[in-house]
């Protein structure tokens, strides 16, 4: 597959990245590449595509039809029959049909209830159903129907989008997650090797001992372990990044390395997402697609069962047609010269159209129950999260403070160890954990990302 490397210096102009820093990939930007360019976005779009084109085809049940019969039968010479029959037919909405038709049959062994006059014999009539599939039938159920799976296509479409949506912006944040934990180590790398460097500079004049430069040595190692550790878990999310980001035509992207994630993105969140869509849940939930699917679902079965019910009726179809041999003079199409018939059937039993109503009735109930659990579902996972984010977003400030007074602490160490009054044991005891508490922010930091696309999700607003 194709791979494309996005340029430094192209970005500002080619990309539409980041005007302000050409290296730095917005979490808002990328948002907007996996929206317009995704492959899995586009093929959700085919979603409410397929239902539209099954539309049509439901809708194909009310075109007026064109037949002809004709059949023809000749044995020694001797012409059996010659029978034409040609017919035009428009089906309405209810079960009512017109139709126009015309026969000319001949033969010496025609029977005789298909004699025709010699020019042929004109019809024009109308057929309708009386009791059963007069006001519902499975022609129209079918076209209600697929109105409503267009509908109901769509409120799909917009859940496999929005879980598209929360996959890529998650993982968004698992890269700037592990971007700052190696920036962490890569600072701390640069003290430890200026602690070493200092540490072996003393111990030569003769103010330190040997063990500190050894002491100095092995936590420069622990560090450069760290960091190798924290590039890996960076390169494997940077790589994943790079699935979500397309260009036009299908063309894969790879992130080139100096295109860093956005490290303020905690101040701009919540202006990204949007969040004052939060004060209004319930027209949120309410309007779930999840629950509009639900309702759409319920609709469709309410069809059915209207299907089943109109199956108990007897099916009662009535023919009558005005016969005539001139069809250019509409006069001539009376009550004199007619075709009519009758058909009646009704099952005795009615036990499979029973059972058929039982079960569409149970579906209706069960398409109930679905609905008042994904209500309350719903309802129960939003309290969650916020009291989740609200937790996170304390916690996260309080690692806040506490990396700020680690940090004074370590300061303090150093000068107290520069002065001669304090221990190199005690500066690294002090600096892994202020490393351990900026780490610890880095997660929560992620966590309450995490929470946050994960509401979102949950109210598919993504």
């Amino acid at each position: 597959m194709q791979r494309l490397v996005l340029i430094l210096f192209l970005l500002g102009s080619l990309f539409g990245f980041s005007q302000t820093n050409d290296t730095v990939l917005t979490l808002e930007e990328y948002l907007g590449y996996v929206k317009k360019y995704h492959p899995i976005v586009k093929q959700a779009q085919l979603i409410t595509t397929e239902s539209e084109i099954k539309l049509l085809k439901s809708r194909g049940a009310f075109d007026p039809k064109l037949e002809v019969d004709y059949n023809r039968k000749k044995f020694k010479e001797t012409e059996y029959y010659d029978k034409l029959n040609a017919a035009f037919k428009i089906p309405t909405w209810y079960g009512i049909e017109l139709k126009a038709n015309y026969e000319n049959n001949d033969g010496t062994y025609l029977n005789p209830e298909y004699t025709t006059p010699e020019d042929g014999l004109y019809s024009a009539g109308i057929s309708i159903a009386l009791a059963k599939d007069l006001f519902i039938n499975k022609r129209m159920a079918t076209l209600k129907q697929a109105k409503l799976f267009t509908m109901q296509a769509q409120a799909n479409q917009q859940l496999v989008i929005n879980d598209i949506l929360y996959n890529a912006v998650t993982t968004y944040f698992d890269w700037l997650k592990n971007y700052q934990s190696k920036l962490v180590y890569e600072d701390y790398l640069v003290n430890a090797e200026t602690r070493l460097s200092n540490v072996k500079k003393t111990f030569f004049a003769g103010d330190k001992p040997a063990i500190d430069t050894l002491e100095a040595s092995i936590n420069l190692k622990s560090r450069l372990l760290d960091l190798e550790k924290a590039k890996i878990g960076y390169v494997k999310s940077t790589l994943e990044l790079s699935n979500y980001l397309w260009l036009e035509n299908n063309l894969p992207l790879e992130l080139e390395e100096t295109i860093s994630p956005d490290i303020t993105t905690i101040d701009k969140i919540d202006l990204i997402f949007n969040s004052s869509l939060l004060n209004s849940t319930e027209d949120l939930i309410a309007n779930h697609p999840k629950l509009q699917e639900f309702q759409i679902k319920k609709k469709i079965l309410t069809i059915d069962k209207r299907l089943m019910v109109n199956n108990l009726l007897p099916k009662i179809d009535l023919q009558y047609n005005f016969l005539t041999t001139n069809y250019n003079n509409i006069s001539s199409f009376n009550t004199a010269n007619y075709k009519s018939g009758l058909n009646i059937s009704f099952p005795l039993f009615l036990r499979k159209e029973r059972a058929d109503l039982k079960l569409a009735k149970l579906k209706l109930q069960d398409i109930d129950f679905d609905i008042s659990a994904t209500k309350v579902s719903l309802k129960n996972k939003i309290e969650s999260l916020f009291q989740e984010i609200e937790s996170y977003a304390t916690q996260y400030n309080i690692l806040l403070d506490l990396v700020k007074d680690y940090k004074q602490l370590v300061n303090s160490e150093e000068r107290m160890f520069t002065l001669g009054e304090g221990s190199l044991f005690l500066v690294n005891y002090r600096e892994v954990k202020l490393i351990e508490s900026q780490l610890k922010s880095i997660d929560t930091e992620y966590q309450l990302f995490i929470s946050k696309s994960n509401l979102l999700r949950v109210l598919n607003t993504l």
